[in-house]
């Protein structure tokens, strides 16, 4: 299959492209500078110029490949404003992949957070967050599903709160950044709070049994751990930074301090049973061994 990919060259769309290609599939990257295109190039990918403000360049790659992912968001996660634009440059590129995509029966992957369920771990069936400040991703990825009554395979992979490698990566390694530069491993809230995880291999393989095999219009979990609190999650950064672990304010995170102080714990047991995906690698926790102060 030639897939078409966005955010191939991250943490998560560099091991995705691997295990594509690994599979014997072709992959073409949308990459936004020539760095990022040599990179595509040395792991096996070709790769085209350009970013999610670049419709045209989105809606004629669409065409021309087999299938679709979308990982690429926006890094900017300094106010709500910024968190905002990236949440309207993100739509605007998935409703321009969706619609070059109608009747023609291709998968379209595209990717969310895990939702939140009171008291529990929430699960496949539970619906995206419609409030808060990242709904207007939830709302999105609910239209482009909605999109498998028009003939796109269309299948959402939900991501949990850190997808780590070497213990870097996701909602962990924002902190774990933080922690490096205040000289505090501070944990938001009373640290209670559970957050999923999983290791970026094992989420790009789900992508891939999504791509290959997902029925149109379904969600899938990529959680390995259900939930480790953050507390947790933050004593073994200071030990391994050798920093003082503490709590910090939550407003002290910015726009992001409302989503880190939430308790979201999420299963993967219907994604395990239904698409025979069974993660391999490392934990979180042990995962975190592998930070150097």
């Amino acid at each position: 299959m030639r897939v078409f990919i966005t955010g191939g060259t991250g943490l998560i769309g560099s091991a995705v492209v691997a295990e594509l290609l690994a599979a014997g599939h072709s992959v073409i990257a949308l990459t936004r500078s020539e760095a990022s295109a040599a990179k595509a190039r040395a792991a096996g990918a070709d790769a085209v110029n350009g970013d999610l403000t670049d419709l045209e360049v989105l809606r004629e790659q669409a065409v021309a490949a087999d299938g679709v992912i979308h990982l690429a968001f926006g890094n900017d996660f300094s106010s709500p404003d910024a968190l905002a634009a990236n949440i309207a440059d993100e739509t605007a590129a998935l409703e321009t992949l969706g619609d070059a995509l109608v009747d023609t029966g291709k998968p379209l992957v595209t990717v969310s957070g895990t939702p939140q369920a009171e008291g529990r771990a929430s699960t496949e069936d539970d619906p995206l967050p419609t409030h808060g400040p990242v709904a207007g991703r939830s709302i999105t990825v609910e239209r482009i599903l909605a999109l498998s009554g028009r003939g796109v395979r269309t299948s959402s992979v939900r991501l949990p709160r850190t997808v780590h490698a070497n213990g870097e990566g996701g909602f962990a390694g924002l902190l774990t950044r933080i922690a490096r530069q205040t000289g505090v491993a501070g944990y938001p809230g009373d640290g209670a709070q559970r957050w999923p995880a999983v290791h970026a291999l094992d989420a790009a393989v789900l992508f891939r049994l999504a791509l290959e095999k997902a029925p149109a219009g379904t969600a899938w979990h990529a959680v390995t751990d259900e939930g480790d609190s953050v507390r947790d999650i933050m004593t073994v950064v200071g030990r391994r930074l050798g920093l003082p672990v503490a709590e910090v304010p939550a407003e002290n995170f910015g726009p992001l301090g409302p989503v880190f102080v939430a308790d979201q714990p999420a299963s993967s047991a219907r994604t395990r049973a239904e698409l025979g995906w069974a993660p391999t690698h490392a934990s979180l926790l042990e995962d975190l061994e592998n930070l150097r102060p």
